[in-house]
């Protein structure tokens, strides 16, 4: 049924005018929700972005996201949880381009920086069918990006800040000024055109904070003494408009990050860990009447080296897709997707091969009403499953001069593949365990005014099922993974933010709360527990007034109570940790200006841990100093 859809999309209907418009001086890229109908979808503003450019992608979805970010220290290991699932239940992307390691099966946004990055977004909730395997609590989308019309454009920024924090960052680009790309129409007849941006990056901290040991007696004060990280990164954007309708975009990002791992409080290991990563992406544009062709390849290498122990991991893909529609109502999308990875770790070698097949089709249906449907199959060498449909809903209805108010609702279904380490690890590796499987369902409503006082407000409501849950548990000496776990999810989020003046003052507010339950059915049905290390209930805000180019912001994120086993026998203390900021963004000497940031971290010096007895710092300070030329 999948197949023959997606031959009926491709082929029966003939594009018969052009709709394609990409943004002023701005490279193309899908949007991101174009077949996203009644999903929730956050995109973080580029102010905020640079806010957070010396810290790590984890930082910012801890402090500015309903996320729950799994810290084991200042610069350790950090995965992320959408709506109390697990890190392997997120999938990301870079450039879209899948990212996450196919040993583990997750990322480690600790040494994500958001310096390498141009625009994040996060989708929330089961989205198999568009994106694929691991997008069961949600997906995570970076991407870099190049302009034209730009000229040549160069910054250099340092900070300098507690615990022997250091980072540097240097970026530099030139695009012609021939065209501004504002569409195909645009495009005709204006020729070439070229853009190129560089990054580099290096990011060092000492993380000799203090701390109270709560595993010796009468925790003393004691300093950290072996939490030093370092880490250098290069990131390569290009892209050409080869004609007035074929495009061609390459990206390359190379990091490498060296760690001594944070020991839990009452431990004195001296593990090491060192991670390089190389990943490059190429994608061809070939842009039709009413149309767009997609071709993309890919090469992602892990290596790891943890106390001398080496692993790695490659991967290697080619998709391509082919978005278009026939008239002003329909909108449609298919695709192919086929992915190589070999694993290559201290106990095993192994190789995995999928191919993916997709489709997608969104109506405009009047009266404020678009609707989409998604469909996706996997097939591995042997088989062909799961096969995963998606629909979702938006419905503004109703808007009155400067109110408008929306309501959102979508269905679908996620799945995620066993990881590299789940099926071949020696020894306990299972090689029969199932995918996992969830079904989500979420429905929300949001309400946008726009005066002179404006704000946004979100409230959605999900609830998630996943089944087949892997988990490792003891099988005597050891260790080796099982399909369990059953696990019903479902909660509230609320998000809001306003904007208003007082005299010469600007004012902007910021709010976030999440209840989530995550409910373990496994053991006992009839009263089922929370699963460890997820909070009920969390919550950011943020509350910036700017006057003429100074910036003052204060802002404050909260984590609820946690249980640490199974059971919820032990529990750990909920904390609120606050942060305040100034920032002068209108510095300039001639031509060339230097914005100047000062930042207070965990204001109050609050005393918290994210995990059981992995220590965290206290208060801290960052001054950043940048220089446009």
């Amino acid at each position: 049924m999948t197949l023959l859809l997606w031959v009926v999309t491709v082929f029966g209907f003939v594009p018969v005018q052009d709709t394609v418009s990409l943004q002023p001086v701005e490279v193309y890229a899908p949007a991101l929700d174009r077949y996203a109908q009644g999903q929730k979808v956050v995109d973080f503003e580029v102010e905020t972005l640079r806010a957070y450019s010396a810290r790590s992608l984890g930082d910012l979805l801890q402090e500015k996201s309903p996320l729950f970010i799994r810290q084991y220290g200042a610069g350790m290991l950090a995965s992320p949880s959408f709506r109390g699932t697990s890190a392997g239940h997120t999938a990301v992307f870079w450039n879209g381009l899948p990212i996450n390691s196919p040993s583990l099966g997750q990322s480690d946004l600790s040494i994500l920086p958001v310096e390498a990055m141009d625009r994040v977004q996060l989708q929330f909730g089961s989205a198999g069918a568009l994106f694929g395997n691991e997008a069961i609590g949600g997906s995570l989308h970076l991407s870099s990006e190049s302009d034209f019309g730009k000229g040549f454009q160069a910054a250099l920024s340092q900070t300098v800040g507690s615990f022997g924090l250091f980072n540097t960052s240097f970026s530099g680009g030139f695009s012609s000024k021939e065209s501004t790309l504002q569409g195909i129409e645009t495009l005709r007849g204006l020729g070439k055109s070229f853009s190129a941006k560089t990054r580099l990056y290096r990011q060092f901290a000492n993380n000799d904070f203090r701390y109270q040991d709560l595993a010796q007696a009468g925790t003393p004060e004691v300093r950290e003494d072996h939490a030093q990280v370092e880490q250098i990164g290069l990131v390569q954007d290009m892209a050409w408009n080869l004609s007035t309708q074929d495009q061609l975009k390459a990206a390359f990002w190379w990091q490498k990050s060296d760690r001594e791992i944070q020991p839990p409080m009452g431990s004195h290991t001296q593990d090491r860990q060192s991670d390089e990563s190389i990943r490059a992406v190429l994608d061809y544009y070939r842009f039709g009447r009413h149309s767009t062709l997609n071709l993309k390849s890919g090469f992602i290498q892990d290596q790891q080296i943890f106390n001398g122990s080496l692993n790695q991991t490659r991967q290697f893909l080619l998709a391509t897709d082919y978005d278009f529609s026939p008239g002003e109502d329909w909108n449609f999308k298919a695709g192919a997707r086929a992915t190589l990875v070999r694993g290559d770790l201290s106990t095993y070698s192994a190789t995995d091969r999928r191919y993916e097949f997709y489709q997608s089709a969104r109506w405009y249906a009047g009266e404020g009403l678009s609707v989409s449907l998604n469909l996706r199959q996997l097939a591995y060498p042997e088989n062909f499953e799961p096969f995963l449909p998606s629909i979702g809903a938006d419905w503004k209805f109703w808007e009155n001069g400067k109110h408008q108010v929306l309501l959102k609702a979508s269905l679908g279904k996620g799945f995620k593949v066993p990881t590299l380490n789940d099926r071949f690890w020696e020894p306990g590796g299972n090689p029969d365990l199932l995918h996992e499987e969830s079904l989500n369902g979420e429905i929300g409503v949001s309400w946008e005014k726009k005066a002179s006082f404006s704000w946004e407000q979100s409230l959605t409501y999900y609830r998630m099922q996943v089944d087949n849950w892997i988990i490792w548990l003891p099988m005597g000496s050891v260790w080796t993974p099982q399909n369990i776990r059953e696990v019903k999810n479902q909660g509230i989020e609320y998000q809001g933010k306003a904007e208003w003046k007082t005299g010469r003052l600007e004012w902007a507010w910021m709010m976030g709360y999440t209840f989530s339950q995550a409910l373990d059915l496994t053991t006992e049905p009839e009263n089922p527990k929370q699963l460890p290390y997820t909070p009920e209930h969390q919550a950011n805000g943020n509350l910036s007034a700017t006057r003429d180019w100074i910036s003052l912001n204060l802002s404050s994120f909260f984590v609820g109570q946690r249980s640490i086993g199974t059971g919820g026998a032990r529990i750990m203390d909920a904390y609120q940790v606050w942060n305040a900021g100034l920032l002068f963004s209108k510095l300039h000497w001639g031509k060339t200006s230097f914005p100047l940031s000062f930042q207070v971290l965990n204001l109050l010096d609050k005393n918290y841990q994210v995990l059981y007895l992995r220590a965290m710092p206290g208060r801290s300070y960052q001054l950043n100093l940048t220089i446009h030329l």
